[in-house]
């Protein structure tokens, strides 16, 4: 496992070059200049469509925009959100923290220009249903020519939307936190209980899946801002007790950025890192996000890109931050022996009462992280049921809950190395068409702007 897992980690490290950060982050940074930072004056408006206050139960569509920000969040707000830092800082510094940020600031503007077209670039499947998705933006808005590269984007999505990273991560905090203190599991013998703790996982999951879409939207809608209220709630508790030392870390991490003084890997390894976990964080760019909010009742293709563009905020900018300073200002992450959700496991459990913290990050990993492996799903149908027909899509939901029973028994190098792949390849064609496109989707912006301010 130990060699699968390096050489995942040497493909993704290769995929994440500077040609690939320059069309993530370059591109990303061009959205925000092209649109004068126009969707940024916008996130009142957005609320306010968040809200319900447009919502019209006629327009096409599955999903309320609530909904679908809901079911993006759900693929975005796990464990990229505790493992992924975890594992930034581990690799790459507290810098590495800083190019998350940097992927949220300029992926808001990203993520408006994506969803809009994931609305404004609806198309229909092969049994008549309305979809949204990349490789819809990439046929319906480019062009018969361009149909290789939506092709492109569903084969490496199938791999880029397994659940394998979140029951990797479940397992070992479950078997961390609960069963290896309490002298039930060997921790150096394991193999029996993440195959024993996956088939449950994965027969939990198949009772939501099966429902389709709209039962994820429902059950995500119930779930995310739960389990964000709780984390908040968790870390705001930590950061109060170390409220004096908050300025010295937020300074450290610029810093860092910068000067690379806390690895031995230099500058552009710590982007390289920071990127990569940015991406993973919020997904902006990648397009598995795209599908989500494509699924969306409405009309007005601005306004999911409006809805859509909280996302980088809410979930790098805030969360993903809040879980930096818990690992930083508990110092667990200078600990070599420990790696990805278990660092910060342990940074809860360092200052909340007994095993408290531990058990408590352990319930906010199970939310995370089965949230997560509920919306991923809809993702890889998706993407099935264009390459071989949307009758056949449900093939799908098989083949990924055996993929959550494989997730729980291979490693964290491994299942990282994989996902980190397929988002490196998924990106391509994302950005690319989403830059072919984005004057309509200037267009469609000014136009509905004009609108708003007369009404």
């Amino acid at each position: 496992m130990e060699t699968i897992g390096e050489a995942f980690q040497a493909l993704s490290g290769f995929l994440w070059g500077p040609p690939l950060i320059i069309l993530v982050v370059g591109g990303g940074l061009y959205f925000l200049i092209y649109s004068r930072m126009g969707p940024y004056r916008y996130f009142g408006h957005a609320i306010a469509i968040l809200r319900g206050k447009y919502d019209d139960p006629d327009d096409p569509g599955d999903i309320t925009h609530a909904q679908a920000l809901s079911a993006a969040l759900s693929g975005t707000l796990g464990l990229g959100n505790i493992a992924g830092v975890a594992v930034a800082i581990g690799m790459g510094g507290p810098g590495a923290v800083f190019w998350m940020w940097v992927t949220a600031v300029v992926g808001v503007a990203t993520k408006f220009f994506t969803c809009t077209l994931s609305i404004m670039y609806r198309g229909r499947d092969s049994i008549g249903q309305l979809q949204g998705g990349p490789m819809y933006i990439i046929r319906e808005g480019l062009g018969e020519r361009w149909r290789w590269l939506a092709v492109f984007f569903c084969v490496v999505g199938l791999f880029g939307t397994l659940p394998i990273v979140q029951i990797n991560q479940l397992t070992q905090v479950v078997r961390d936190v609960i069963f290896v203190p309490a002298e039930l599991v060997d921790p150096d013998n394991h193999f029996t209980f993440d195959l024993i703790f996956g088939l449950l996982v994965a027969g939990i999951v198949a009772a939501v899946i099966f429902g389709g879409i709209k039962r994820v939207g429902y059950v995500a809608a119930r779930l995310v801002p739960s389990m964000v209220a709780v984390y908040l709630l968790m870390t705001a508790g930590v950061l109060a007790a170390h409220v004096a030392d908050l300025p010295g870390h937020l300074l450290f991490i610029v810093r860092d950025a910068f000067t690379a003084e806390s690895i031995g890997g230099g500058v552009l390894g710590m982007i390289t890192i920071g990127v990569m976990r940015g991406a993973f964080s919020n997904e902006a760019g990648i397009g598995t996000e795209v599908m989500a909010h494509g699924a969306a009742k409405t009309k007005e293709p601005v306004r999911e890109g409006l809805v859509a563009m909280m996302g980088p905020v809410i979930d790098t900018l805030i969360v993903c931050t809040c879980t930096a300073l818990v690992i930083l200002v508990t110092g667990v992450w200078q600990q070599e022996d420990l790696g990805g959700v278990s660092m910060t496991a342990m940074a809860f459990g360092d200052v909340l009462p007994g095993e408290l913290g531990a058990w408590v990050i352990a319930f906010v990993v199970l939310i995370f992280a089965s949230s997560t492996m509920f919306t991923f799903w809809y993702y890889g149908a998706k993407c099935l049921g264009y390459l071989i027909g949307a009758e056949r899509q449900h093939w799908y939901k098989y083949f990924y809950t055996a993929l959550i029973v494989v997730g729980a028994v291979v490693s964290l190098e491994a299942v990282f190395g994989i996902i980190d792949s397929a988002y490196a390849l998924m990106a391509i064609p994302t950005m690319t068409a989403t830059l072919l496109l984005s004057p309509r989707v200037l267009a469609a912006a000014r136009d509905y702007f004009q609108r708003l301010k007369r009404d």
